[in-house]
């Protein structure tokens, strides 16, 4: 399996990491490796966005779906 290895992490940085690893019940690399996979599992909003372009079938266009957004951001606030 393959490993990585992350160097001149800051001594605050670690000692937070350490913190939330002995909080969780785990060693640091059960944690870090648990946090990575989820990082991983978790879709960046490039990759949705990506996938939804690749789609057919919509018929609105940007424009009216941004003011739309536009319009119920302004309801939410």
């Amino acid at each position: 399996m393959p490993s990585v290895q992350i160097k001149n992490v800051p001594p605050d940085v670690h000692r937070v990491l350490r913190e939330r690893a002995a909080a969780a019940g785990q060693s640091l690399q059960e944690y870090l490796l648990d946090q990575l996979t989820r990082q991983a599992g978790t879709p960046t909003l490039e990759e949705v966005l990506d996938r939804a372009g690749g789609r057919n079938g919509g018929s609105l266009g940007f424009d009216f779906a941004a003011e739309h957004l536009r319009e119920d951001r302004q309801r939410a606030a």
